[in-house]
């Protein structure tokens, strides 16, 4: 079947926009401080464009070289999904839930991917990683607060993990001119 002019464009133009998948398998890995430039684009693509988190405000290389070190002195888990060629697709990490002592084996767990990586079980994979990790670092409880607007396969995701929902907070944020909330999940590890 030939296609027309305008089909064959818009084919081409599909098959441009579909990032090339190199042979071989990602790894996850412990980030580097040299992985840091690609988290930090990762992550400033959804604080410009999501409501996913809610910082307002681009962070700067400094401030995640100081977040990376601040998680290393207290021993957990920060890691990276990379490709084969060698790119960041994607970064996790289990954070202090709280400041106050009696909460030191309780973490926050963050995920985020590049927009390209969605829908390729990256997610899956550093999720599974990072649960084994802060088991190891002694953690007992990791808790989830995700934002309740277009987040969905984020929270089916740390379902199929075992994480149970144990609340939800209401208009919490306002961003990007609309008022979020949040949905709060746990599991024990």
């Amino acid at each position: 079947m030939a296609l027309d002019s305008e089909s064959r464009w818009r084919l081409v133009r599909k098959l441009k926009a579909q990032p090339v998948q190199p042979a071989g398998e990602n790894i996850i890995r412990e980030a580097k401080v040299e992985d840091l430039r690609e988290v930090a684009e990762i992550y400033n693509y959804y604080i410009l464009n999501s409501v996913i988190t809610f910082d307002v405000e681009e962070m700067q290389l400094e401030e995640w070289i100081s977040k990376f070190e601040y998680l290393k002195g207290l021993k957990l888990p920060f890691i990276v999904a990379e490709s084969p060629t060698g790119q960041v697709l994607g970064f996790a990490y289990l954070g202090p839930w709280r400041q106050k002592a009696a909460y030191r084996r309780t973490a926050e767990n963050t995920i985020y991917l590049k927009p390209s990586a969605k829908g390729k079980h990256i997610g899956t994979q550093l999720m599974k990683e990072l649960l084994a990790r802060g088991k190891k670092a002694g953690l007992r409880e990791v808790v989830a607060v995700i934002s309740d607007k277009g987040t969905e396969a984020s929270i089916a995701m740390h379902k199929k993990f075992g994480f149970e929902e144990h609340g939800r907070l209401a208009k919490v944020g306002f961003k990007l001119g609309k008022w979020v909330g949040v949905v709060m999940l746990q599991k024990s590890l």
